[in-house]
């Protein structure tokens, strides 16, 4: 039988996957850490999306203050390459003939193409903007200061993987094949940025997360 679902401590990720979105979905409550040291190649600034050529990684560029020293808190965005405005035409190319994407796609826009200095600012408010069009409220906050080894919730700041989506944080978590936009030529991908879904079933979406219950290992 399925444990229940615990207390957990997350990354804040950015454009967090489908099983992300299940995750917060079913835990009591979420804490984000940002107290961390920022460590590198991770969700944080990391995400997959469908394009015309099967999975594709996007990495937002960052800056560490204090080089590798440098807490997730205070790592800043890097501009001098505009790839955001590249991420974000890439999601445009990607999604523009999706059922859900030209309702969606304004405020993803705003935030893609003004953002915030520090990539927590960016996370968070695509974050909030996700959980909104989700119609989903979860208990959440972020880590007031770093913690070693929680007692009172499970870990998974280290568990959430854009490079090896099959690794799951949480058990095995099978995913309903949804129609995605290049179906028609592709297997069907699961486990994408959570806008693969919202471009793709809208309102149904939170739906969706609601079925797909994860089954938390044992410790």
């Amino acid at each position: 039988m399925p444990s229940q679902i615990p207390a957990l401590l997350l990354p804040l990720a950015c454009l967090p996957d489908i099983e992300f979105f299940c995750l917060l979905c079913h835990a009591p409550k979420v804490v984000f850490e940002i107290h961390e040291t920022y460590p590198k190649q991770t969700c944080r600034n990391r995400y997959r999306i469908a394009s015309a050529n099967g999975p594709l990684t996007l990495s937002i560029p960052v800056i560490k203050p204090m080089g590798n020293h440098t807490t997730t808190n205070a790592v800043r965005i890097d501009f001098s390459e505009n790839r955001l405005r590249n991420h974000w035409r890439a999601i445009e190319s990607a999604y523009n003939k999706s059922p859900f994407f030209l309702y969606y796609r304004d405020d993803f826009e705003k935030i893609f193409l003004n953002p915030q200095e520090l990539l927590i600012d960016f996370n968070q408010r695509i974050l909030n903007l996700c959980l909104k069009a989700l119609k989903l409220k979860p208990e959440f906050s972020l880590s007031d200061s770093f913690r070693k080894n929680p007692a009172d919730m499970a870990d998974l700041r280290n568990s959430i993987m854009p490079k090896h989506p099959e690794n799951h944080a949480s058990g095995i978590l099978k995913f309903e094949p949804y129609t995605q936009v290049f179906s028609d030529r592709q297997e069907f991908i699961p486990n994408l940025s959570i806008i693969d879904l919202l471009f793709n079933l809208g309102p149904e979406a939170g739906d969706y997360l609601k079925r797909h219950v994860p089954e938390m290992n044992p410790a």
